[in-house]
């Protein structure tokens, strides 16, 4: 019986901790300057600062970004058009190979101001890197920052289509 009770015991402080990490990590939110929130995550490839478009004062618009499957992104590369497809990888990761026609701005090089390759703040931007996280941050970086037609794509790892070094 007590070993009963004990194992029900540590499973609880187990869940109790579990919800607890939980809790804190979902509200680590601080705030910048300019008014944006920055929350701080673990990603894939460890610790991972996701910045959250938008204000927090009451009455600001929130800005968003769109995430698309790279399958869909290809069915539009497809077709010519009025966009930017941005690869926020490295640069020796972009030299690598990238999606034909692709732009590179590492994600660790958006940081509070307008980047000079992107000066139209209302053009479609794709937005892509290896895997999907670095191009969710730099998405919503762009979007705190004004920019009104961002959509995620994810990564490369998922690109089926033609690469350009």
């Amino acid at each position: 019986m007590k070993n009963k009770v004990t194992k029900i015991l540590i499973a609880g402080a187990v869940v109790v901790i579990a919800i607890s990490a939980v809790v804190i990590v979902k509200n680590r939110v601080s705030v910048n300057r300019d008014g944006t929130a920055v929350s701080i995550i673990g990603g894939a490839d460890g610790p991972t600062s996701v910045f959250i478009a938008g204000k927090l004062s009451e009455g600001d618009d929130v800005m968003e970004y769109t995430s698309i499957t790279m399958e869909e992104a290809k069915k539009i590369f497809a077709a010519t058009g009025d966009y930017i497809i941005l690869d926020v990888r490295r640069a020796d990761e972009f030299a690598g190979g990238h999606i034909p026609g692709a732009i590179n701005i590492a994600n660790e090089d958006i940081i509070d101001t307008e980047p000079e390759e992107l000066p139209d703040k209302n053009q479609t931007i794709y937005v892509y890197c290896r895997s999907g996280n670095r191009s969710k941050q730099a998405a919503a970086k762009l979007a705190a920052m004004g920019y009104s037609n961002i959509i995620e794509c994810g990564g490369i790892i998922d690109w089926t289509g033609e690469i350009e070094f």
